[in-house]
């Protein structure tokens, strides 16, 4: 017999709040990855829409209100050692207003420069997500007539 535990899927949301050349990052007060530094998000709630959600965790956490961009990418957070399989939908948002204060499951919250970012952030797949919102980001500007 297999001792493995089973992870069960949770549906949960991230988002890539960019402010100029700054995105805002957390840093964790709970598993997974706890104490390190990551982008707002959490579970997504019963009867709830994904992008709602996204927009609650900021608030929740940051203090900060947005507007979304788009989807970004889904992301497989397997987390074996604390037992988690979280599914990651994760979203671009540009900051409408609010001064980052840490709340919920945050200890710190900040706009960093987008270089700083990438060292402070350890999960590549973070790194990677913060990058790929970037690049949907200037996508957007190129090809907005204004």
């Amino acid at each position: 017999m297999d001792d493995t535990p089973t992870l069960i899927p949770i549906p949960a949301v991230g988002i890539v709040c960019l402010k100029g050349d700054e995105v805002l990052l957390i840093r964790r007060g709970t598993p997974p990855r706890l104490g390190e530094w990551s982008l707002p998000g959490g579970r997504i709630e019963p009867g709830e829409r994904a992008v709602d959600a996204a927009l609650r965790e900021l608030r929740e956490e940051t203090g900060v209100t947005a507007r979304i961009l788009g989807l970004i990418d889904v992301v497989d957070g397997l987390f074996p050692d604390e037992g988690r399989h979280y599914v990651l939908i994760d979203y671009l948002a540009v900051w409408s207003a609010g001064t980052p204060v840490a709340g919920d499951d945050a200890t710190e919250a900040v706009f960093v420069p987008l270089a700083e970012a990438a060292e402070r952030v350890a999960w590549s797949e973070t790194r990677r997500i913060i990058a790929a919102a970037v690049a949907l980001r200037d996508v957007g500007r190129r090809s907005d007539p204004a």
